[in-house]
């Protein structure tokens, strides 16, 4: 058996194994899944790219020939940092389900002991939002394309 009928071979595998396990309920069985087909992908890539060759660095003698192809190398890249970012967010939403479950009936929502503090913070919120909805509103009264109602034709008030 030559090396790339074992690749094929091997590839198969990771996307049949990988499909399986991601049909799974469990997010960890989801993250694996998506892991193996990941890695699947990455040796299809491989497997198309061609025959190796010499670094695709151009310098323009004869040897320029037997250059390989770098769009390969890099969708293969690309893919290698999809599967990490996708990889994170899995983790990150394992991580999440596993801290609510952890809560068990509270929730999400746990009593917060310090109430007086979070009254003046809302009310210091609020106070920013109507300073900048102030300042929105002196922005559109002195610019030209939004005249005040003052301005306003008559019949268009009714």
């Amino acid at each position: 058996m030559t090396a790339s009928a074992t690749l094929i071979i091997l590839m198969a595998v990771l996307y049949a194994v990988g499909i399986t396990v991601m049909l799974e309920r469990s997010l960890t069985r989801v993250l694996i899944g998506f892991m193996l087909v990941g890695n699947a992908t990455n040796l299809l890539i491989l497997l198309v790219s061609g025959p190796s060759g010499s670094a695709p660095i151009v310098t323009g003698t004869a040897t320029d020939e037997s250059m390989a192809d770098p769009v390969p190398q890099v969708l293969m890249l690309t893919a290698i940092v999809i599967n990490f970012g996708i990889t994170a967010f899995v983790l990150a939403l394992i991580y999440r389900s596993w801290w609510l479950a952890q809560l068990g009936d509270q929730g999400d929502s746990v009593p917060d002991q310090h109430t007086e503090d979070t009254s003046a913070q809302t009310e210091a919120t609020f106070d920013a939002v109507d300073l900048d909805d102030a300042a929105i509103q002196q922005v559109l009264a002195d610019s030209d394309e939004h005249p005040d109602d003052d301005e306003k034709e008559p019949e268009k008030r009714s």
